[in-house]
C-alpha cells in the first residue's frame, strides 16, 4: 500500500508533526479505506501506545477486549510504526538534552589562560592562571557612550558606560585606585535633584585597580553593572560614595 495508507495509525495516535498531519489530512479527504480504518482505530490510542511499549507484538488479552478488531496485519504495522517512531523522538530528546547539558556545562565556565611574569625585581619563573570570564567587562568594552573622572583628592578613578533602555539607562562602572575595605555606591543625580542609587558593592581590603596592587586580583579594575530609572537625558551627574557618605569620585553625564 501507499505510505499515505500507513500513516492512519499515527495520525490516530497523534503523533504527527503539523506538516505531516496536514498532508494525511488532505489524503484521508478523499481516501474511503483511511476513512474505514480510522474510525475502527477510535478510541485505540491507549491500546496501541500500551503495545507500542511491550516486547513483541503485545498481549492476546488487549486485542480480545476490543469491541473493533482490525486485521492482525494492520496493527501488526500500527504498532511497528508507533514502536519506530517513538524510538526516533526519544533519540532526538536525548541529543537535545545532551547538546543542552554541554551549553550549561560550558556556559558559566568560560575562562582564558594567562601567563604571569615575574614582575620587576620579583624574580621567579612563569606561573600559568585561569581567570573566569568577566561577563560586565565585555558589556563595559561593548558600549561606546562613557563617561569619566578622577578625583584630585582621593585619586579614585571612575568610567561609567551609559546604554539608553526601554526602562530607563543601564550602565556599566569601571572603579579604579580604590582601597578597602570598603562598601560604595554609584549614585545618579538627575537634572531635577533627584538622586537614585544605580548600583552597590564591597571592595575588600586588597581593593580594586591599584597600579601597586600586591596582587594581580587588586590590581584589576571593578566592573559592575547596573540601572537606573532616569532617562539618560535627564541625568547631570554621577557620584561615587561610600557608606559613610564621603564622597569619592564625580563624573559629569
Amino acid at each position: 500500500m501507499p505510505n499515505e495508507h500507513e500513516t492512519v495509525g499515527a495520525y490516530a495516535l497523534g503523533i504527527l508533526d503539523d506538516a505531516e498531519a496536514g498532508r494525511f489530512e488532505m489524503h484521508l479527504a478523499t481516501c474511503e479505506w483511511c476513512a474505514q480504518q480510522l474510525d475502527e482505530l477510535a478510541g485505540m490510542e491507549p491500546m496501541l501506545a500500551a503495545l507500542a511499549d511491550l516486547p513483541g507484538s503485545g498481549t492476546p488479552s488487549i486485542g480480545e477486549s476490543l469491541s473493533a478488531k482490525p486485521s492482525p496485519r494492520v496493527v501488526e504495522k500500527l504498532v511497528d510504526e508507533v514502536a519506530e517512531r517513538r524510538a526516533k523522538k526519544r533519540r532526538r530528546n536525548f541529543y537535545m538534552v545532551a547538546a543542552a547539558g554541554a551549553l550549561i556545562v560550558s556556559g558559566p565556565f568560560v575562562a582564558v589562560a594567562a601567563n604571569s611574569g615575574g614582575g620587576d625585581g620579583g624574580g621567579g619563573g612563569d606561573t600559568n592562571r585561569t581567570l573566569a570570564a568577566n561577563p560586565a567587562k565585555e558589556a563595559f568594552e561593548q558600549i561606546p557612550d562613557k563617561i569619566t573622572a578622577t578625583d584630585p583628592t582621593t585619586k579614585v578613578s571612575v568610567t561609567v558606560a551609559l546604554q539608553e533602555k526601554e526602562w530607563g539607562t543601564g550602565t556599566v562602572t569601571e572603579l579604579r585606585n580604590v582601597k578597602g575595605p570598603e562598601k560604595c555606591s554609584l549614585i545618579a543625580v538627575g537634572k531635577n535633584g533627584e538622586r537614585e542609587t544605580v548600583t552597590s558593592w564591597s571592595v575588600p581590603s586588597e581593593g580594586y585597580g591599584l597600579p601597586d596592587g600586591k596582587t594581580d586580583k587588586s590590581k584589576q579594575p571593578l566592573y559592575i553593572q547596573g540601572g537606573a530609572a532616569f532617562e539618560m537625558n535627564e541625568i547631570d551627574h554621577f557620584v561615587v560614595v561610600n557608606f559613610d557618605g564621603k564622597q569619592l569620585v564625580e563624573v559629569d553625564a
